[in-house]
């Protein structure tokens, strides 16, 4: 690594683990100073000493996306920590599948709480903090999901696409001030998200294991993209090399479909 963002401070929320943990390390060793928050201090465990081991300070912080005022304590005692937020990654969501019509008003209400209001809250916090410096980045976390249509899950895409169009809107308000801000959109990527995917295999009658190598077979790679390939390209819209992108959304998805 090359200390690309050294000097740097970034607060990357859903930081336990998946492509979270994968920004979060990637950050680390390009030289950047972190605030990590996930819902509990146990689940971040895992990263901190690998972290510290690697002799590099930390610091967690505990928080539920889901709860207004724990985003406010979040963003308040980050600056307490670091002094200032040059860069937030809105990497935390939650995936729910399931046939439209079997979505409970409050399932979606707790989907777009994390995957949406979230984003909004923290980034508007972030960029209200950022104009006094005359600079920042925001990188959001969204999904192909956001891009194209899927089956049995509408919600989730509902607030994937929710995520670009923010980001899009945002940028154009802020890029006089310094202030960039990209979205990335992962395709299948190897995490324990896919857990979660079990709707969709019993929708093909098929396992879960099934559904994994089907899914694979289809893509022209051949393969899951792994957390690390995503946060290369996290690292690239942290740092200065990207001051002249903003939103704009940038496609990872294993050549899933080139659009």
């Amino acid at each position: 690594m090359t200390g690309r963002l050294a000097g740097k401070t970034a607060l990357i929320t859903g930081a336990s683990r998946g492509i979270g943990r994968a920004i979060a390390e990637a950050y680390a060793a390009e030289g950047a100073s972190l605030v990590l928050t996930a819902t509990s201090l146990e689940s971040l465990a895992a990263i901190s000493d690998v972290l510290s081991n690697d002799g590099i300070e930390s610091h967690c912080i505990a928080a539920d996306l889901s709860d207004e005022s724990e985003i406010d304590r979040l963003f308040q005692q980050c600056l307490e920590l670091v002094g200032h937020l040059d860069i937030l990654v809105n990497n935390a969501g939650i995936y729910q599948g399931k046939q439209f019509e079997e979505y409970t008003r409050e399932e979606f209400h707790r989907l777009m709480k994390v995957n949406v209001y979230a984003v909004f809250q923290l980034t508007q916090l972030a960029v209200t903090h950022m104009k006094t410096m005359g600079q920042g980045k925001v990188v959001n976390i969204s999904s192909t999901a956001g891009l194209w249509e899927s089956p049995n899950q509408a919600a989730y895409n509902t607030t994937k696409h929710a995520v670009i169009g923010m980001s899009k809107s945002v940028a154009m308000e802020t890029t006089a001030y310094g202030i960039n801000i990209n979205a990335i959109c992962p395709g299948m990527v190897e995490t324990d998200m896919f857990q979660d995917f079990e709707v969709h295999a019993r929708a093909a009658g098929i396992s879960l294991d099934e559904l994994r190598k089907h899914a694979s077979a289809k893509l022209p790679q051949g393969r899951f993209l792994n957390p690390e390939e995503v946060a290369h390209i996290a690292v690239y819209l942290g740092s200065h090399e990207s001051d002249g992108m903003t939103g704009q959304t940038i496609t990872l998805s294993g050549s899933m479909r080139m659009v």
